[in-house]
């Protein structure tokens, strides 16, 4: 796991997540005016008790918002799957 990874993994823990997973696809865009640029392309997969009745756009906003400057550049692309423990 590189620096960038480590990063966004410890930002994530405000929202306590029971499950994390991290992976980093940047290599699958070579090429690409934002990997040209050094941002990477990255496939997060959370569960938290933070997301029950929360709908898909506040996750994402939660989760953009615990990321902070790291979505202004390490960060190009970000796909994100978020889920209540429940929805499991």
């Amino acid at each position: 796991m590189g620096p960038i990874e480590r990063q966004i993994q410890e930002k994530l823990q405000v929202l306590r997540p029971l499950s994390l997973e991290l992976r980093d696809e940047s290599g699958q865009h070579v090429g690409h005016p934002g990997a040209a640029a050094g941002g990477g392309h990255y496939q997060l997969t959370l569960v938290s008790e933070a997301f029950h009745g929360k709908n898909r756009l506040a996750r994402h906003r939660m989760i953009y918002a615990a990321l902070g400057e790291l979505m202004n550049g390490p960060i190009h692309a970000l796909a994100i799957d978020a889920f209540a423990p429940d929805e499991l």
